[in-house]
């Protein structure tokens, strides 16, 4: 059957309708998880109101009872056996494979089809209980009876103590530093749980980090002739820099690739607005090439 101008016109609207419509509800089905952030420690903070725990270098993962998701709202996908017996009620924690296994948290939580021996690896570190209601302080002993109801050694909850002083929190930073973690989380006490950024949770890290993405691969000179001598990156604010150290032999070799982004540490800035001292720590696998996190994990 053929169609004349205005049906065939038709046709196409109506197909447009139904396809923005199905991305409309595919986006709505990403929206972002209404979770805590935390802002960054600084000085003159009351101690006395705040539980003090490891800061995780995983991701970052929310149960709503049913489904894990990242905190971008993608949906993340374990073996069936990693969230047997889980509540029906939310949970909030971060998915780690160990101390300096980040990227291999992050591969294993991004890939569809789970890996059953790369899941054995992860544990889902609980920090909070988003739904009980209470403050913080009345959350925590809700959420390890939640957790041992669960009764599993892959989840566990975060374990917080309370730090007397600022110099007491210095030491405990240094030595979670030289036992291989990035840093610590202060949580207040006597907070309730709110989907927003203050100082109710805040982070304290031995370095400042940061992303840039990677713009080109600059060569080395004599040891590293004949490979990757630095990467030409450039910062979410259109500031350019090379950073030439912090790489094994290995990645020298191959490379961050082109348009991927790369975390960074770094200690201050200078006037221009560059980093002092900028070292690399990891490629960014779950951010696209707009610094995007990835929807697809």
């Amino acid at each position: 059957m053929r169609l004349c101008g205005k049906q065939y016109a038709l046709c196409v609207a109506l197909f447009l309708t139904f396809l923005v419509s199905d991305l409309s509800s595919a986006q709505a089905q990403q929206k972002s998880v209404p979770v805590m952030l935390a802002n960054v420690y600084h000085p003159g903070v009351d101690l006395s109101d705040y539980w003090v725990s490891e800061k995780y270098d995983g991701i970052r993962a929310y149960w709503d009872g049913a489904q894990l998701h990242t905190r971008g709202g993608e949906s993340i996908n374990p073996p069936a056996w990693f969230v047997a017996n889980w509540p029906n009620v939310p949970l909030d924690g971060e998915l780690w494979a160990g101390r300096g296994n980040f990227a291999e948290a992050v591969s294993t939580a991004r890939t569809q089809k789970p890996d059953d021996k790369a899941w054995r690896r992860m544990r889902f570190m609980v920090f909070d209980l988003p739904a009980y209601g209470g403050r913080f302080d009345q959350r925590l002993p809700a959420l390890e009876k939640v957790v041992r109801t669960i009764g599993v050694s892959w989840v566990q909850v975060v374990r917080q103590e309370r730090v007397p002083s600022h110099a007491a929190l210095q030491e405990k930073l240094l030595a979670v530093g030289q036992s291989g973690g990035e840093g610590l989380m202060l949580h207040r006490g006597s907070s309730f749980y709110k989907a927003e950024r203050n100082d109710d949770l805040l982070k304290m890290k031995l370095h400042d980090d940061a992303e840039a993405r990677v713009l080109a691969h600059l060569p080395g000179k004599g040891r590293h002739q004949g490979r990757m001598g630095a990467l030409l990156v450039e910062m979410p604010n259109g500031l350019r820099f090379r950073l030439g150290t912090g790489f094994s032999d290995a990645q020298r070799d191959h490379p961050p690739a082109i348009d991927s982004w790369v975390t960074y540490r770094y200690r201050g800035l200078h006037n221009s607005g560059l980093p002092r001292f900028a070292s690399f720590v990891r490629i960014r696998t779950d951010l696209a090439p707009d610094g995007v996190k990835s929807r697809h994990p």
